[in-house]
């Protein structure tokens, strides 16, 4: 019997190796999921670092199309921003990367899964409900909750068996992804005080970023980004080149406040260039082709779906139900976007889509339409202000009748 251990390569996990193989008496294989932000550099450190902490064997699997494919997708389509600010750039992952290491386990013939979250956070739960619903076969352990481990304990405890920890090189916790970066820190547990400039690793500031503006033109068919100043790409090509373009122009900063899983509320950094530029661009499309009532449950169902995904609800069935309407609306959702990036900012600078309403072939735009005429436009807004009218004559009624009971 195994144990397979959900490794990111940093203090918790690695202390997940050791204690694993010795409380158990059972070999650990480490499974590291590359959503995104890992270089091969970086990949062939946490490899070696597995190794050295003795586990019996290490997998590194490459999840960033299937986080596009099952996820970013989805939320370009619904424009999805938590409390209008956030992409979602973690909790997506923690569901590619439980896939992934249950499939690991299936293949080993592992008795248990184990991760290194902690009590406080949501990670724990996203990781706890994934794995309940893929593998409630297998047993979860996770040392790191179950002990209340702090980091100078889990540092002694791996010292003490000849594995040196690296003093971190930050003040600040930094989680990469393809749909961006996260940033905790000093900062973030108040809600007083912004990020300095140095706390962001990959975006410059702003005020830094160059004197001229950078163009774009992001082409899209049903809701997917297809390609990047005419060069077609796949979309996780484009995403990571959007990264590095938002990046050297400042976009992408943001801060989030928001509740968590747990019902705390909670503070968060994040950079994330390519999911602010798509979904603004995105965005801007769909008014030009999408009806107003088409956008208005767009909307809601979207926020909703953001809200289920965050917190860990991505196999509850209405989760699909929601897609296959978000697939729908996408069906005219083809055509070209312009967007300007220029310190800090995205503006779009216009789009155009062959299934545009906003079409001078169809209507004119200005003091005439080919549509109706005078006639039809006065009785039109006869009819669609009757409802008004009567409430407002009722409530006229209304008060006049208590005013003659009261003088009567």
């Amino acid at each position: 019997m195994s144990i397979v251990l959900a490794f990111s390569g940093g203090l918790d996990t690695s202390f997940c190796v050791p204690y694993l193989r010795e409380t158990y008496g059972e070999p650990v294989y480490t499974v590291t999921v590359n959503t995104g932000g890992l270089t091969e550099a970086a990949i062939a450190e946490i490899e070696a670092l597995s190794q050295k902490l003795g586990a019996a064997g290490h997998f590194t699997i490459d999840g960033r199309h299937d986080l596009f494919r099952d996820h970013l997708s989805y939320l370009i389509k619904g424009n999805v921003l938590r409390g209008g600010v956030y992409p979602l750039c973690v909790g997506p992952e923690r569901i590619v990367q439980a896939r992934k290491v249950v499939e690991v386990a299936r293949q080993l013939g592992a008795r248990a899964i184990a991760h290194g979250s902690t009590g406080a956070g949501n990670d724990q739960v996203r990781f706890d409900v994934a794995l309940r619903i893929l593998a409630d076969d297998l047993e979860i352990l996770t040392p790191i909750r179950e002990l209340g481990l702090s980091r100078e304990a889990a540092t002694a405890y791996l010292k003490e068996r000849g594995i040196e920890v690296p003093e971190k090189k930050t003040a600040y916790s930094i989680n990469r992804g393809l749909w961006g970066t996260t940033i905790g820190g000093r900062e973030t547990h108040t809600t007083t005080e912004p990020l300095p400039d140095d706390a962001y690793p990959d975006t410059v500031p702003p005020a830094q970023a160059p004197d001229t503006p950078l163009e774009l033109t992001i082409a899209f068919e049903q809701g997917i980004p297809t390609a990047l100043d005419g060069e077609a790409m796949d979309p996780v090509t484009l995403i990571e080149r959007l990264n590095q373009l938002g990046a050297a122009h400042g976009v992408g900063r943001g801060i989030h406040v928001g509740d968590t899983i747990l019902g705390i509320k909670g503070r968060v950094g994040f950079e994330a260039p390519a999911a602010l530029i798509l979904i603004t661009a995105h965005r801007e499309l769909e008014k030009i082709v999408l009806t107003r009532w088409q956008r208005y449950q767009k909307d809601h169902l979207a926020d909703f779906y953001g809200m289920l995904l965050h917190e860990g609800q991505y196999f509850d069935p209405v989760m699909r139900d929601i897609e296959a309407f978000l697939d729908s609306s996408q069906q005219t959702v083809t055509g070209t976007v312009r967007v300007r990036l220029f310190k800090g900012h995205i503006d779009v600078l216009g789009c155009d889509s062959p299934y545009s309403l906003f079409n001078s072939k169809i209507a004119t735009y200005g003091e005439q339409n080919r549509l109706w005429d005078g006639r039809d436009a006065q009785g039109f807004t006869r009819i669609y202000g009757v409802q008004a009218l009567l409430a407002a004559r009722a409530r006229q009624s209304a008060s006049s009748y208590e005013t003659n009971q009261t003088a009567a």
